[in-house]
């Protein structure tokens, strides 16, 4: 059992809850492979509160590495008026694998407090508003980005007379109907109105670096933060849930001007250097882009940051700002081998000579690639997911992500497969909201036209296997970054998931020999 965090609260307006449920999403990799990361919306939210004048608190439970019951036990002290769970999760589309983790916490709280009233936020939230409400036994869900929905409902809370009819974005009940209210408009001014996370309500010495952001420098992943310079993004990837919360594609930006205040707290108060820009597209818009990096150059700190980029966003002009700033990764999605399948989802008109192109550019710059590959879209076949292990053992980068596809909800992928009737893991027969999760015991990906679900996964687990154990791999790390980080490769890959559906082994409990830096 943990130590209590608080005594009681004469009054509280407004908690927000990042749930723990590292150990259901991540298995075993969450003790110290996972990165531990700062709930990013929980941080900007509670600023924008604050400045509206309500006393709020953030309770990261899955950094302070609380159980369930400590969380349902924290949140029942402080006595909030509103307690809100902020459901995302350490990738863009990781949302909905968070929701058993923040369910199971409100079920205890409702066993022992029925009076503090509850809402759910976040991206699985946002594009499943009245089955969340119905389900998950909450007084409010949040349809949207959620600071007005949230100032809103506490406003209501505190009127004399309690209406939420004029809340926007909300979803709730009333005389035993679903009500719902058009979503808020999206905040325009991010600089004015989102000013920064509140840091100083975050436990900063428990955030911790995904590994290969810090293969130049293992052992020391923490302190570490993430932030956002844009929310949004342009493109409309098919797999891809990000922009349920903003009602479809679009970016806006906060100024370099303001985002450079942000790292001057991290870095002057917190001892930040480990830094992740969590925007869905960071390298896309050269003024943005550009302005930030010279900012960061003026001020000659010596940062490691990553962000995401994709191949045809990538331009020469970029790579040596940059580097010179600090950018020491760039995260590519790659996603398949196949042309024909990329296009069937909608990304990009790019073929393998460009991705090589790129590849080789991005490595003439001194910058370190993390690739994302996925197997199991929807005109996969063996043949194709092979191409794709092929091509990223070809590509040979500093680290690569294989994921299985999902077709998580709010995706036109969700939607595609529910019109088609195929099996989801929120079917009756199957595991529910973790399937969702790529790491999970109970993960269940989208079977495509020609590969079942279970072959989908074996596939993607042997794949990770077999690049991170590849000679040609280990001998550029080495030479790269030493032997200690060759070491930790193979202490990463000795670990092993254990898999409910992969096949084809025989059915039943299944382990593959695994790791992961999520």
């Amino acid at each position: 059992m943990g130590t209590r965090l608080s005594k009681e609260r004469a009054h509280l307006d407004l908690l927000l809850v990042n749930a723990p449920g590292k150990r259901m999403v991540y298995q075993g990799l969450a003790d110290d492979l996972a990165a531990v990361e700062p709930p990013i919306w929980a941080g900007m939210i509670a600023t924008f509160a604050r400045r509206k004048g309500l006393s709020v608190e953030i309770l990261d439970a899955e950094a302070l590495f609380l159980t369930h019951e400590e969380t349902a036990r924290e949140i029942k002290d402080r006595r909030p008026l509103l307690t809100v769970f902020v459901i995302y999760g350490q990738q863009p589309s990781a949302s909905t694998q968070c929701m058993p983790a923040a369910r199971l916490v409100h079920q205890l709280l409702r066993e022992s407090d029925t009076d503090t009233k509850t809402m759910f936020m976040g991206t699985h939230s946002s594009a499943l508003p009245e089955r969340t409400l119905r389900e998950e036994g909450v007084d409010f869900v949040c349809q949207g980005e959620g600071p007005y929905t949230i100032l809103g409902t506490v406003e209501a809370l505190k009127a004399k007379v309690l209406s939420f009819q004029n809340v926007p974005g909300l979803w709730y009940w009333e005389e035993g109907s679903v009500r719902s209210n058009p979503t808020a408009q999206k905040i325009q001014d991010l600089d004015s109105e989102l000013p920064g996370l509140a840091w100083d309500l975050l436990p900063m010495e428990r955030y911790r670096a995904h590994n290969w952001h810090c293969w130049s420098h293992i052992t020391e992943r923490q302190p570490y933060a993430s932030l956002y310079t844009s929310l949004g993004c342009p493109y409309k990837c098919s797999f891809c849930c990000i922009n349920a919360p903003f009602g479809g594609s679009g970016i806006r930006y906060f100024s370099p001007e303001h985002i450079i205040k942000e790292l001057d707290v991290l870095v002057g108060t917190y001892g930040v250097k480990n830094i992740k820009i969590a925007d869905e597209m960071f390298v896309l818009h050269p003024k943005h882009v550009i302005g930030l990096a010279d900012l960061i150059i003026e001020r000659g700190y010596e940062l490691n940051i990553w962000a995401y980029a994709r191949v045809d966003t990538i331009k020469d002009k970029f790579l040596e700002k940059l580097k010179r700033a600090g950018f020491n990764w760039l995260a590519l999605g790659v996603e398949s081998g196949s042309k024909f399948v990329r296009d069937g989802v909608e990304k990009g008109r790019f073929g393998d000579v460009e991705i090589r192109n790129v590849i080789e550019t991005i490595k003439a710059s001194e910058i370190n690639i993390c690739a994302n590959y996925i197997f199991g879209l929807p005109d996969d076949t063996v043949e194709s997911m092979q191409e794709t292990l092929d091509l990223a053992l070809s590509l040979n980068t500093e680290y690569a992500n294989f994921y299985s596809a999902m077709a998580y909800p709010g995706s036109p992928l969700h939607r595609m497969a529910t019109q088609r009737g195929l099996p989801l893991p929120e079917d009756q027969d199957g595991p529910g909201w973790i399937g969702y999760s790529q790491h999970a015991y109970e993960s269940y990906p989208l079977p495509t036209r020609e590969v079942p679900a279970g072959q989908v996964l074996a596939f993607r687990d042997a794949a990770f296997t077999k690049y991170f154990s590849n000679p040609s791999y280990l001998s550029m790390m080495e030479r790269k970054f030493g032997t200690s980080v060759v070491e930790h490769l193979t202490y990463m890959n000795s670990h092993s998931l254990r898999r409910k559906f992969a096949l084809p082994l025989g059915g039943g409990e299944t382990e593959a020999s695994q790791q992961v830096a999520m």
